[in-house]
């Protein structure tokens, strides 16, 4: 059995997602060094988390919510003839 996975991601939408996924990476691991409460720790590592979902998804083309709701960019639409 072969999984195809379909890219629904613009070109740039993807590196926006990759550049806005580093961003939310680092900055949540700054912020993690320097955490003195519990809720600020969980609120860090989603950040984090967040971070690295649109790095992945950003790299691969592929957004499993967007293709749940069926969405595709005009712009990676197929003409049907």
């Amino acid at each position: 059995m072969t999984s195809h996975v379909t890219i629904n991601i613009t070109p740039r939408e993807r590196v926006a997602r990759i550049l806005m996924g580093v961003l939310a990476v680092v900055g949540g691991s700054i912020l993690l060094a320097g955490a003195a409460s519990g809720p600020a720790v969980v609120l860090e590592v989603l950040l984090i988390l967040a971070g690295l979902d649109l790095v992945v998804t950003g790299a691969l083309g592929h957004c499993p919510l967007y293709k749940k709701l069926g969405h595709v960019p005009s712009s990676l639409r197929q003409v049907k003839s």
